[in-house]
């Protein structure tokens, strides 16, 4: 894990705003929030369907994570209150928002070019390796939020290993990949953005965060694109090779691989594994359903 920016010590209440590839993108926010000894505070802006994941879509809504809804279904009031009460329980807050709505995949060009066609329509910068982001959810959640908040981050992702022989950028890797080292290193830049700095009407949150998109993809041309080839994978400026200590991921590791090995070992346990698979996923679904 290589980190440039800026990316404080200690734990402070912050939305997160980045680039999205795939779904280890989730896992890089853990990454940069267990060094700041906030692993428990991340909480996610998801959308809609992904409340139906067996168990998960349940854990989600209950730590404090928020569906949403694409464009004009998109329920402003229902997000404020579910910010507002977490805010009101003084839940520590480190919210991910990925504002393009959906993955980047250049091997779904169509995505690509229609997110372009919208912004030369609107007089936009035309990106070429990130979307054009929608600046709904982060408006509510910046609007609703602002005297709770210490800041905002900016993180842009990258992942090397994802350029073709020809020098095409390919596929992002997915969970699986990540973990078998398909991916050898992750470029992480942060940068942490004031709340003061940000506008709050709307209309000017929009070109700001275009603004802060095309930040993100002229990194990402520097990282993909250089002509220097020296200066390929990885961003500009200072950076650090960020490793976790054992006293931070052995616990864990331990306590998951215990827990699962009891179970999976017996008899009962394997039918008690099953079990809640089933009767969580529908418990969970049942759960959300009513109360989103």
């Amino acid at each position: 894990v290589i980190i440039y920016g800026d990316l404080p010590k200690n734990k402070e209440n912050v939305i997160y705003l980045s680039n999205h590839q795939c779904t280890v993108d989730w896992i890089i926010a853990d990454m940069l929030a267990i060094r700041q000894n906030a692993l428990g505070h991340v909480r996610y802006v998801l959308k809609d369907g992904l409340k139906w994941l067996p168990l998960y879509g349940w854990y989600f809504s209950q730590h404090g994570g928020v569906y949403v809804k694409r464009s004009a279904k998109f329920n402003e009031k229902e997000m404020r209150e579910k910010l507002r009460a977490q805010m009101k329980a003084e839940t520590p807050m480190y919210l991910v928002i990925f504002p393009e709505g959906t993955r980047y995949n250049p091997e779904i060009p169509k995505v690509i070019a229609d997110s372009q066609s919208f912004a030369e329509k609107e007089g936009l910068a035309i990106l070429k390796h990130v979307l054009t982001p929608r600046v709904k959810a982060t408006h509510v959640a910046i609007d609703t939020m602002k005297d709770y908040l210490d800041a905002v981050y900016d993180v842009t992702v990258a992942y090397e290993g994802t350029v073709d022989h020809k020098g095409q950028r390919k596929l992002a890797p997915s969970m699986t990949e990540f973990l078998c080292k398909e991916c050898p290193r992750v470029h992480i830049f942060i940068d942490r953005i004031e709340l003061k700095d940000i506008p709050e009407e709307q209309m000017y949150m929009r070109r700001w965060l275009h603004e802060r998109f095309e930040i993100k993809d002229k990194l990402l041309i520097e990282f993909y694109d250089a002509k220097d080839s020296k200066r390929r994978n990885k961003f500009p400026g200072k950076s650090v090779h960020s490793k976790l200590s054992l006293k931070k991921t052995l616990p864990s590791l331990l306590f998951l691989g215990g827990l699962t090995a009891s179970m999976l070992l017996t008899e009962s346990g394997r039918k008690l594994y099953v079990k809640t698979w089933i009767y969580g996923t529908l418990i969970g679904c049942l759960w959300v359903s009513i109360k989103p």
